[in-house]
């Protein structure tokens, strides 16, 4: 396929994308006990793989390879829609596994310790971008408004905005608490994330698929294979959603008790103590206390 041909599928693919989005994220907010069943055939679709691949494509890694050795660029040049199809087939026999992600020791500024960084094959961040493009409107439905992190629409400036707002008349908050949850990432536990997946997402090929994407292991810098009984690794494209999802527990437990799950919008009552949370880094406000 030449570029003109794949920028015009390209397009109609991202239509297509757009237009099933809007259904999901209607369906989802009907009500939080909807579940979905039947959701694999979305991710495995030619549209939402196309639209996943110009995602990874664009995205700064796109010239980092995983453990496979592939960038972006050398599948480019070797064609995408026969790398599309190749990997459409393996999803829908059952034949994809993840491979083990490429573990990069990031130095933390300021500190002399190290964050992990797992980067995964090109192969699988696409699937993972195909995950999250049916995934996030569901979930996005439940969400909290006290969640900034790694959201459509969101960004850290948001959530410092939220903290002025309640530290201003007429709420009057005067203590802003700092917290930062250790090794957020490599911490979260599979079987309670998974079951926080269930809720919404009943469909036993994704359930299965996300399940693979978290024990897929982690191939370290000295070359040793190391397994993944927890955590999600901070890397990969379908990570922050899912540690979104799972950090929407402690969201829920800060609500407000008026405050429903899925009901968007600033906070109406005024509580003792309130939430804003960008990824694992969270800021719950106590009112009687100093801003600082």
């Amino acid at each position: 396929m030449n570029t003109d041909a794949l920028e015009w599928a390209l397009m109609k693919a991202e239509r297509r994308v757009l237009k099933i989005q809007t259904k999901l994220h209607q369906w989802a907010a009907e009500g939080s006990g909807r579940q979905f069943d039947d959701v694999f055939n979305l991710v495995c679709d030619p549209a939402f793989l196309l639209v996943a691949w110009a995602r990874v494509r664009r995205n700064k890694g796109a010239r980092t390879a995983g453990v496979d050795g592939q960038t972006a660029y050398y599948i480019e040049h070797r064609g995408v829609e026969v790398f599309l199809d190749s990997l459409r087939a393996d999803m829908k026999s059952g034949e994809f596994r993840p491979l083990p992600v490429r573990e990069r020791m990031i130095p933390k500024p300021g500190t002399s310790r190290h964050r992990r960084l797992g980067i995964p094959t090109v192969r699988d961040r696409v699937v993972q971008a195909a995950l999250k493009l049916v995934l996030e409107p569901i979930w996005e439905t439940d969400f909290l408004p006290c969640s900034y992190g790694f959201r459509p629409g969101r960004r850290a400036h948001d959530a410092v905005a939220e903290i002025r707002i309640f530290a201003s008349p007429p709420h009057r908050y005067e203590w802003a608490v700092e917290g930062d949850i250790t090794a957020c990432f490599d911490e979260i536990s599979h079987s309670a994330l998974l079951e926080r997946v269930r809720e919404r997402v009943t469909d036993r090929r994704v359930v299965r698929l996300i399940k693979a994407f978290l024990k897929a292991g982690i191939l370290s810098e000295d070359r040793r294979l190391k397994d993944t009984a927890a955590g999600t690794p901070q890397g990969g494209i379908l990570s922050p959603l899912l540690s979104n999802l799972a950090l929407s527990v402690l969201d829920e437990h800060f609500a407000p008790p008026r405050q429903a799950p899925g009901v968007h919008g600033r906070w109406k009552r005024s509580v003792p103590h309130r939430l804003v949370r960008y990824a694992d880094d969270c800021a719950p406000r106590t009112q009687r206390e100093v801003l600082m």
